[in-house]
């Protein structure tokens, strides 16, 4: 199996040069895709394209016709018979994020009428699997129409909370997307001001005082402290408590299913603080952990605390499926939001005197869209849920609400606007921010970590370009690449979670079949420019640059193995007859991931979990036991074989192997001497990408440079090796003592017998 794929991926030398050739187009095609990525991002929206698939009344009730497009993001007018305006459709994605479990954006046309009730809404696009295999779409629909008749505008001034819809069992995540995306886009329309029964909620008065967070205010303080003024809030629930709010819900079967036998026991413990504040952060966090933090937040970025213990996990499963921690909710005047992974740091205790010991401990931070006032007041709420029957679930919610103690707050006089214009312009701003679009909000917000993600490719590319002369100092190189690979797994991996994935090509590649849209990659800005930058790296060094130097698992690999040898852990040497045949299983699981994708995304992303990427670099370990258990093993197999998931399981890098032989250029230099009779890059070579006859299969090649080190060294490659002793025999012939006729200096010993003892190529 190992030759005939072997065979297949090198071919002939004719079917190469027709194979570079296409995969050159193919290549040029993503890069112009990569350059063209901002144009396609301002393209028409797609309201045009769902209208025709409705009913105009199914949105606006008694209208009978849609009107022209109006304003940007565009709006439809819906008119009646006597050409009267009943309200407005328009589509959520075009307002705002509405990616859910699936990575693409969930479409829903929304109707409103000009006193902001919502009217209508219509599922026109999604790709949801959940939804696509498993739940009716007439489930998700009704759950949906929960929000009809709900006045916006009331939640838009903070008069009344979001609404909660109706939870469907098994699709969590994508009811909570799609309901916020129709909440926040029907908020924003209508703060906007272009809904003419509905006033733009701007204030048109300042108030006297500003109330905000006394930052020069700090100290350390104990836990009693800290929960005895309410800095820190908690809410208690036991099951019994929990059990009797079922019952008065109506479900009697869910009150009788509690989690322990006894009412009496503890459901849950939660407890919240904002630590972005300085005495409650300080406490809670210790000084260095806080400091991190205030490096780590944005002007005016929020962060909190919340820890948990009982029978209940405020975290859930659903951030380990899609990323989101579906059981938890911010709200605060008429917004809300929920975490991602990305947002959340585990912590493993509480640094303040007298603080408990406690299952689950979380730190998040504000989204980037969402702006939490700490001055005022907010909620946090809970989604409890519980088993009914073998496959249902039924939901409740409880809310813990969190004021600011006055002791942490201070008043400054407020500055009353000047003249009419400048509230004008104000609002025309504020406007033209709620107009731009998502992914150039990210963009912006993350610039920062855009810039040092470029600095960092761009030391990449001077290293590649200028190889030769660092891999002719090997002690240097050694350290930079170490460091390097320090830097990968740190800021990309644990920090950043630009941890790429064959999950990624599966949705590239199902994009481009089901209809492909721009903005949903772009709105992953370091995820993209990785991308586009390996994309330009297979022309020039193959998977190289990505598995040997931006793979932050891989890097953890190395460094892992790196350690395990300094501490003399016995390095297993594979024999090239087994080790090639076990590198092809990588092309065998990405292939059926590959296929499996074609018949199923939801079931491929499910495969995909061989890759333990999410496990230690994006969750960080903070995962089910069975993933922690596999990352740990094959990271253990590591310390023995060098790179061994890379080597035999990663379909990521076979994905990339297989493009990878289009490159243009030959950077590894060899000598006529490699393979026969000289065998020891074969033999140092750290993944065994070189055969025994002296050639470098670039498919397994992580691009490490090893052998670009021996290369050049005068003691220890063979051929180096004599280069220097005729250099040597050369100069001393040349010396005053021999022209007086001394006599020729012999080989240094050690030099000769390493010579001698170059062994032999294995025999054919």
């Amino acid at each position: 199996m190992g030759r005939l794929i072997t065979t297949l991926l090198l071919g002939s030398k004719k079917l190469q040069t027709r194979r570079t050739c296409r995969g050159l187009a193919w290549v040029f095609a993503i890069l112009a895709g990569v350059t063209l990525a901002a144009a396609s991002a301002h393209a028409a929206s797609r309201l045009a394209e769902f209208l025709p698939k409705v009913q105009v009344a199914e949105l606006v009730p008694g209208a009978e016709k849609l009107g022209p497009l109006q304003g940007e993001p565009p709006v439809a007018p819906a008119y009646n018979t006597a050409g009267q305006v009943l309200g407005f459709v328009y589509l959520n994605a075009d307002f705002t994020n509405a990616v859910g479990y699936s990575g693409k954006p969930i479409h829903l046309l929304v109707g409103i009428d000009q006193k902001a009730t919502v009217t209508g809404i219509r599922l026109v696009d999604h790709k949801e699997p959940i939804v696509l295999i498993g739940i009716p779409e007439a489930k998700v629909v009704a759950a949906m129409n929960k929000l009809i008749g709900r006045d916006i505008g009331a939640i838009a001034s903070g008069a009344e909370k979001p609404p909660q819809v109706d939870i469907v069992s098994g699709a969590t995540v994508t009811i909570l997307v799609m309901a916020d995306s129709v909440v926040r886009s029907a908020v924003r329309l209508v703060r906007s001001g272009r809904l003419s029964g509905v006033a733009a909620t701007a204030t048109t008065a300042a108030p006297a005082q500003v109330r905000q967070v006394d930052t020069d205010r700090s100290e350390i303080r104990s836990w009693e402290e800290l929960v005895g003024d309410g800095s820190v809030r908690r809410l208690s629930l036991s099951v019994g408590e929990v059990s009797q709010a079922f019952a008065r819900a109506g479900n009697a079967e869910a009150a009788g299913n509690a989690e322990t036998g006894r009412a009496e026991d503890s459901f849950i413990e939660m407890f919240v603080a904002p630590v972005s504040v300085p005495t409650i952060g300080r406490s809670l966090l210790g000084d260095e952990a806080y400091t991190r933090l205030r490096e780590r937040l944005k002007p005016g970025q929020q962060a909190i605390l919340v820890a948990g213990d009982g029978a209940y996990s405020f975290k859930g499963s659903g951030y380990v499926r899609g990323g989101i921690f579906d059981r938890i909710e911010l709200l605060q005047e008429g917004s809300s939001t929920r975490f991602r992974d990305r947002n959340h740091t585990r912590l493993g205790a509480m640094e303040a005197a007298g603080a408990p010991e406690l299952r689950e401990i979380a730190l998040f931070v504000m989204p980037e869209d969402f702006r939490l006032d700490l001055a005022q007041p907010w909620q946090l709420q809970l989604l409890v849920q519980r088993n009914v029957g073998a496959r249902d679930k039924a939901f409740l919610t409880f809310e813990l609400d969190y004021d600011l103690p006055e002791q942490y707050l201070r008043s400054t006089p407020a500055v009353a606007p000047t003249a009419a214009p400048a509230v004008v312009a104000g609002a025309s701003a504020a406007r033209d921010a709620l107009d731009q679009p998502l992914w150039q909000r990210i963009w912006l917000a993350n610039s920062l970590e855009i810039g040092i993600t470029i600095a960092g490719l761009l030391v990449l590319t001077a290293i590649f370009f200028f190889q030769d002369a660092l891999v002719r100092r090997p002690r240097t190189y050694v350290w930079i690449r170490r460091g390097f690979l320090l830097f990968t797994l740190v800021w990309l991996g644990w920090y950043a979670n630009a941890q790429l994935s064959v999950v990624n090509v599966v949705t590239f590649t199902n994009a481009l079949i089901t209809g492909f849209n721009w903005e949903f990659f772009l709105a992953a800005p370091l995820i993209f420019i990785l991308w586009a930058a390996i994309a330009a790296a297979l022309l020039f060094w193959g998977r190289g640059p990505f598995c040997g130097w931006l793979c932050p698992f891989g890097a953890l690999q190395e460094l892992l193995n790196n350690l395990a040898q300094w501490l003399k852990v016995p390095q297993v040497k594979i024999p090239w007859a087994l080790h090639e045949r076990l590198w092809p299983i990588k092309y065998i699981i990405f292939l059926g991931l590959f296929g499996l994708s074609f018949y199923s995304v939801a079931l491929a992303e499910v495969f995909a979990e061989v890759e333990p990427f999410k496990t230690s670099i994006i969750l960080k370990f903070s995962r089910d036991w069975p993933f922690v258990i596999y990352a740990l093993t094959l990271l253990s197999a590591g310390l023995f074989v060098e790179r061994f998931f890379c080597r035999y399981l990663c379909p990521l890098g076979a994905a990339l192997a297989i493009p990878g032989r289009i490159r243009m250029f030959e950077w590894l230099k060899r000598w006529p001497e490699c393979g026969s009779p000289c065998q020891r890059c074969a033999k140092e070579c750290p993944v065994q990408a070189i055969h025994p006859e002296g050639h470098i299969n670039v498919n397994e090649c992580i691009y490490c440079m090893h052998c670009q080190e021996l290369y050049y060294d005068d003691h220890r490659c063979p051929h180096m090796i004599q280069v220097r002793l005729k250099r040597e025999r050369h100069d001393a012939l040349a010396s005053p003592s021999m022209k007086s006729g001394g006599a020729l200096p012999k080989a240094p010993y050690a030099d000769r017998n390493r010579v001698a003892q170059t062994p032999a190529a294995p025999h054919k």
